[in-house]
């Protein structure tokens, strides 16, 4: 970032500021400066298909609407690869983006339109499934079901998908308050997508789609993959 800003006040003076910026002796010195100053990136914990199960279970007889939601919520971000913010709303009211989401339930899957993510180069949305993973057993449909019937009885002319038992719409702050009772602080909100995209390769899916699945638009996808590469490449090998 700061070499690149330094390029852009000397191109006027220095027309070929770009090719020196590429050259072999600066890239180096660049590496050396990453390797001696750089510090460890610390990623959140993947979770796991028998931490979503076990989640399931615990509320899935529960009378509280707050329960049922959060259990859709994280449901949803693990078979969706789904970021937190796509799922719940900033704490800062002012940073909340209301086109949020329509909902088409259909044979035996929920689908919705994320109206616009960073990876979304035409801002024309996406359109996210949601439905068991081939060939896992577990169906998240039935506990999506069990939230979208509690809030119709709640809520029928709201117009927000994602409702709290007070009609707010969950925020980042309910979720993780929710979330770190259950998982400690090396599980966060990007658990969800990373464990989502870690069980998809433990399934045998190809590259290709669990990047479109989790509407990637670049390989930063293989950073979610909590596997070492032997058994990841082994895997989709046999798949």
């Amino acid at each position: 970032m700061y070499l690149s800003g330094i390029v852009q006040q000397l191109e006027p003076e220095f027309p070929d500021i770009h090719n020196i910026q590429s050259a072999p002796v600066i890239v180096k010195v660049m590496q050396n400066c990453l390797r001696l100053r750089g510090t460890e990136i610390k990623r959140k914990q993947a979770l796991s298909i028998h931490d979503i199960i076990f989640i399931a279970n615990r509320f899935q007889t529960s009378a509280s609407h707050n329960d049922l939601l959060f259990s859709a919520l994280l449901i949803t971000g693990f078979h969706s690869l789904s970021r937190l913010g796509e799922l719940t709303f900033p704490d800062n009211p002012s940073l909340r983006d209301w086109k949020k989401v329509t909902l088409v339930v259909r044979d035996n899957k929920f689908e919705y339109l994320l109206p616009a993510h960073k990876a979304d180069k035409f801002f024309e949305g996406n359109r996210v499934l949601v439905r068991s993973f081939n060939p896992s057993s577990f169906d998240p449909c039935p506990f999506l079901l069990l939230y979208l019937l509690s809030r119709d009885r709640l809520f029928l002319a709201a117009s927000p998908f994602w409702l709290t038992a007070s009609g707010e719409v969950p925020t980042r702050s309910f979720f993780l308050s929710y979330f770190h009772v259950f998982f400690p602080k090396s599980f966060g909100g990007a658990s969800m997508r990373a464990g989502g995209a870690t069980y998809l390769a433990k399934l045998g899916t190809p590259s290709q789609i669990i990047c479109a699945i989790g509407r990637w638009s670049s390989n930063a996808w293989e950073v979610y993959i909590h596997m070492h590469p032997t058994l990841l490449r082994a895997l989709l090998h046999r798949a």
